[in-house]
C-alpha cells in the first residue's frame, strides 16, 4: 500500500477514528486503526467492539492495500506535522512496518495484520431516515446533560431515542434522566422514521456523534435496528450497539398539575445561581429559592464557609414558596435555554419542578427539589 494525503484531511480522518479507541486495551488490535486505500480514497476504521467509526478522505493512491497501525501514535504524528504538508503512508508487508513521510520527516511504525481487525457485522436496519444535522444536534445536546453515570442503572447510561405522541402529532423524541433531573426534547418526525424501534444510545456514542454534526444544513442518514444504530454523513459512518435494557416510563415523572408559574431571564438566573453557590458546600451544593410577588431571592447558607443572597426581579404572581435545589442541576438546566426567558412551574417544596423555554413545549426539563 502506498497512499498520499493532504495533512488537514488526514488529521480530520485520523482524529475521528482515534477518539473511539480505548486508551487501555487488553486486545492489541483494538488500539489500531485499519487503513484501507483504494481508487481515490483513504478509509480509516476504528472500533472498541461497541462503536465503530469509518472515515473517508480524498487520497492519491499509488498502490492499493490495507494495514493497521496504532491510532493514537499516528494521530500524534499527523497533528505535529506542519500545515499544508503532503503525507505519504507506505506499508511494507515484508518488514511489518508503515512508513509515514512528510517533507523531511520520516517515521516507521509497527503494524498488525489487517485480517485480525474486527469489523462490526452489518445488520438489517428496521428503519432508515434522513434528518438535518441541526435538528439531530439539538435533540442530543439538550438531553445529554441528564444522562446517568451510575453504572448499576445501565439502562439510564444513554439517551432514549424514540417516536412519541405530542400535542400536535407524532414526534422524534430524545429523553435522558438520572433520577434527579430529566430532559425531554422533541423534533418533527422525519419521513421514514414512523416505525423506528425505540433505542437507548450510549453516552460514548452521543459524544462521538456530536463531532459529525457541525454543518447545520448537512443531511444525516440514520438507520435503526433493535440492537444497533448508525449515523452517516457523506464522509463518516458511526455505528454503535445500543444499550440492551428497557428505559423507564418517564411520562410518570413529568408533572402535569404544577400551577405556580415563575418566568425569569434565563441568563440572569444562571449567573445569579452561579454567584450565590460559590459559598455552598461542595457536597450538597444546595441553593434556596424564595418566591414572592414578582421577586425571587436566591440564598445559600453553608455553616462551614459562609452565606450568600441575591434578589432578582421576576414574573411571579402565586402564593409565597420556598424550595431548594442542587445548584449544579439548576445551572445545567438553565444553560439549555436558547430563548431569553425560562419558565418554571412549581407545585410545592417537595414536588418535582418543570422548566420550559418560554412557551416552547418541544423542550421540557424536570428537576427534583432538595431539603435546605
Amino acid at each position: 500500500m502506498k497512499v498520499s494525503m493532504e495533512r488537514a484531511a488526514l488529521l480530520k480522518a485520523v482524529s475521528q477514528a482515534q477518539s473511539v479507541v480505548e486508551r487501555r486495551n487488553t486486545i492489541p488490535i483494538l488500539a489500531n486503526v485499519l487503513i484501507e486505500a483504494e481508487g481515490d480514497t483513504g478509509q480509516f476504521r476504528a472500533t472498541d467492539l461497541d462503536i465503530e467509526v469509518v472515515d473517508k478522505a480524498p487520497a492519491q493512491v499509488e498502490r492499493a492495500g490495507a494495514t493497521t497501525v496504532s491510532a493514537v501514535t499516528l494521530h500524534e504524528i499527523v497533528r505535529k506535522l506542519p500545515d499544508g504538508a503532503l503525507v505519504t503512508l507506505t506499508d511494507d508487508s515484508a518488514t511489518g512496518r508503515l512508513t509515514v513521510e512528510a517533507g523531511r520527516s520520516n517515521f516507521s511504525l509497527a503494524t498488525l495484520p489487517k485480517e485480525d481487525f474486527p469489523v462490526m457485522a452489518s445488520s438489517e436496519y428496521a428503519s432508515n431516515f434522513s434528518i438535518k444535522a441541526a435538528a439531530l444536534r439539538r435533540l442530543f445536546d439538550k438531553s445529554k446533560f441528564a444522562i446517568s453515570t451510575e453504572e448499576t442503572r445501565y439502562y439510564l447510561n444513554g439517551v432514549y431515542m424514540h417516536v412519541s405522541e405530542a400535542a400536535d402529532g407524532r414526534v422524534l423524541r430524545c429523553v435522558a434522566t438520572d433520577g434527579h433531573r430529566l430532559a425531554r426534547i422533541d423534533t418533527d418526525l422525519p419521513a421514514g422514521a414512523e416505525d423506528m424501534p425505540g433505542v437507548i444510545v450510549p453516552r460514548k456514542t452521543v459524544g462521538e456523534l456530536r463531532k459529525l454534526l457541525d454543518d447545520d444544513d448537512m443531511d444525516i442518514a440514520v438507520s435503526v435496528s433493535e440492537t444497533k444504530v448508525r449515523f452517516a454523513t457523506p464522509d463518516i459512518t458511526l455505528t454503535s450497539k445500543v444499550i440492551d435494557g428497557t428505559f423507564p416510563d418517564y411520562t410518570r415523572v413529568i408533572p402535569q398539575a404544577n400551577t405556580k408559574r415563575l418566568e425569569v431571564d434565563a441568563s440572569e438566573f444562571a449567573k445569579a445561581v452561579d454567584r450565590v453557590s460559590t459559598v455552598s458546600s461542595e457536597r450538597s451544593r444546595a441553593v434556596k429559592l424564595q418566591l414572592d410577588e414578582d421577586r425571587l431571592i436566591l440564598s445559600v447558607n453553608a455553616p462551614d464557609s459562609g452565606a450568600a443572597e441575591e434578589e432578582l426581579a421576576v414574573a411571579y404572581g402565586d402564593e409565597r414558596l420556598e424550595i431548594g435545589f442542587n445548584a449544579k442541576y439548576l445551572l445545567e438546566i438553565a444553560s439549555q435555554v436558547d430563548r431569553e426567558n425560562a419558565v418554571f412551574m412549581f407545585n410545592s417544596a417537595g414536588d418535582p419542578t418543570l422548566m420550559r423555554e418560554g412557551s416552547d413545549e418541544s423542550a421540557v426539563y424536570v428537576v427534583m427539589p432538595m431539603r435546605v
